[in-house]
């Protein structure tokens, strides 16, 4: 990559001069400026913004820094940083986004962000979770999106899923479904608890007890393949027919499951077994069969939500909760 320096060396002027070429043009001679600007184009050297802010020089606006915990690398959360990037542009700044693969960051990883001189941090998460902020991030303009501080004291945008899954139950069971089976995220989720609470609302003004609602949770993220188990223990117990008509799910990825299975077992969805999911995986509910209810994940506007509180200086260190609103499909 050209630097600075090869672009002085070609057009046979100093340091000095290709920096005010690049800064303050209108204090060169039209001359040099023009073998500047034809030596910036023949080695394709392309200004640097953290360099520019450095030397109190001219940029194209104030940048956030972006933290992104696997929200870059997993296509359900990849929406919450374009948001970012969007929002910020129709304000006038930069976003700088960097993947990163613990939490917290690394020494190495902290310093490479802030080399670039960011006006203001966003840590983000593509799964609800607690993350440990180094101090050093604290002391500029910071909130997180999609994940809570283990410190308090500091913003966070995260989903409302007790109201989430308030709404979603409270419309279903309005159908008339009177015997739900959940299987659930694993209890050591911290989605868990907020769905927990949704759904005993939403039971108990249905006149139901969540005590009385057969209920799994997963032992861990990634064991989708115990709903089959759940299901067969179900059906098992009224050879072959189910005790429930509703079927409550932790995320879509569970439905999955439990759609292929329900289906392979000769059942119909949802004339026998309704089902709701959670997440609203992009690109995949819709192409359920038939299409999956569900309730979306507000990673858009987590990432809006957060540039935005960056811009506009705000300083409400507090759990601010995004609305998940249900999507409602043929499943139900």
């Amino acid at each position: 990559m050209a630097s600075v320096k090869d672009v002085a060396r070609l057009a046979g002027v100093s340091f000095m001069t290709v920096s005010r070429a690049l800064n303050t043009p209108e204090k060169l001679n039209q001359e040099t400026l023009a073998k500047v600007r034809q030596a910036v184009e023949a080695l394709g050297y392309v200004p640097s913004l953290s360099a520019r802010k450095i030397r109190g020089g001219h940029s194209s606006g104030k940048t956030i820094g972006v933290f992104a915990l696997d929200t870059a690398t997993t296509p359900f959360a990849v929406e919450m940083l374009l948001s970012m990037e969007r929002t910020a542009r129709e304000n006038g700044w930069n976003v700088f986004i960097l993947n990163v693969f613990e939490a917290p960051p690394s020494q190495q990883t902290i310093d490479l962000m802030l080399s670039h001189q960011p006006d203001g941090i966003i840590f983000s998460a593509m799964q609800l979770r607690t993350v440990e902020i180094p101090p050093v991030l604290r002391s500029l303009p910071l909130v997180l999106s999609n994940c809570m501080s283990s410190e308090p004291g500091v913003a966070c945008y995260v989903p409302d899923d007790a109201d989430g899954q308030y709404q979603a139950v409270r419309q279903v069971l309005k159908r008339g479904y009177r015997h739900p089976l959940c299987i659930n995220l694993p209890q050591a989720s911290l989605a868990w608890e907020q769905r927990q609470l949704g759904l005993r609302r939403a039971l108990a003004e249905a006149g139901m007890s969540a005590d009385d609602v057969p209920q799994y949770n997963l032992s861990t993220d990634d064991a989708y393949q115990e709903t089959i188990g759940v299901l067969e223990n179900q059906l098992w117990r009224l050879k072959g027919r189910p005790a429930f008509d509703l079927l409550i799910c932790g995320n879509d990825r569970i439905a999955l499951v439990a759609y292929q299975f329900l289906l392979s077992r000769g059942l119909r969805i949802p004339a026998e077994v309704a089902v709701l999911g959670y997440d609203n995986m992009i690109g995949v509910a819709e192409l359920f069969y038939p299409p999956l209810s569900t309730v979306q994940l507000p990673y858009y506007e987590m990432g809006r939500r957060a540039a935005e509180y960056v811009i506009e200086g705000r300083n409400e260190t507090t759990i601010h909760r995004v609305a998940c609103p249900l999507v409602e499909r043929e499943s139900c």
